[in-house]
């Protein structure tokens, strides 16, 4: 009974140190990707980033494609714990699109991915090549959000915050495009102000959106 608690022991052990080799593999090739593109990681890469051998990094990842999509996936649990989560207990209606938003553009201000936004570079790199598992993943990260910030107008427009004859994609998109043309012009020039412009754009735009109602 002992030999076989110990063989269980050291399973467990065994496991859990994967795991936590796995997400130390992760975390690098998020942080690689925003800079390099998830067509520039590679196992060699990640294999010098982290001081392992190739095939150690292939016993978790048994493609590239498997690596990339495991990449989307810790970002897009990143993106959730830093733009989602902490705005779960502002006001209903208004108020909490309004912390959504400003939870994006906090997350896009400072840089919590190396080399920016993620996903907007996700977007720009995948944007025109054939549908397949990553693309797909990168475009249902895009749904996701958009899908969100919509169903925050909705609410808006329940709770009486927002005009009623608003489409809720229609501005949900309006409002995801101010922001991401900061993102862009950001990376491009580092100039913060550009997300000082993008608020104000925003908080026009909700304005208008709430002047109507009245």
């Amino acid at each position: 009974m002992a030999e076989v608690t110990d063989d269980a022991t050291r399973s467990d052990g065994r496991r859990e140190r994967g795991r936590r080799t796995r997400a130390s593999i992760v975390a690098a090739a998020v942080d690689i990707a925003s800079v390099d593109g998830l067509e520039g990681l590679t196992i060699g890469r990640l294999a010098t980033e982290l001081g392992m051998s190739k095939s150690g990094l292939f016993a978790h990842f048994g493609s590239k494609e498997e690596l990339q999509l495991a990449t989307i996936d810790a970002a897009r649990d990143v993106f959730i714990e830093e733009v989602v989560h902490p705005v779960r207990t502002a006001g209903r209606g208004l108020p909490r699109l309004r912390a959504l938003l400003d939870a994006h553009l906090a997350y896009l201000r400072r840089n919590v991915f190396k080399g920016g936004c993620f996903f907007s570079a996700a977007r720009m790199e995948f944007d025109s090549r054939p549908p397949g598992p990553v693309r797909d993943a990168i475009a249902q990260q895009t749904d996701d959000w958009l899908a969100l910030l919509a169903a925050r107008v909705h609410a808006a427009q329940e709770a009486g915050h927002l005009d009623p004859d608003i489409e809720p994609e229609q501005l949900a998109f309006e409002l995801d495009a101010l922001q991401a043309a900061a993102n862009v012009s950001y990376q491009l020039r580092g100039d913060e102000a550009v997300f000082d412009r993008a608020n104000r754009a925003v908080e026009a735009r909700l304005a208008a959106a709430a002047l109507t109602a009245r």
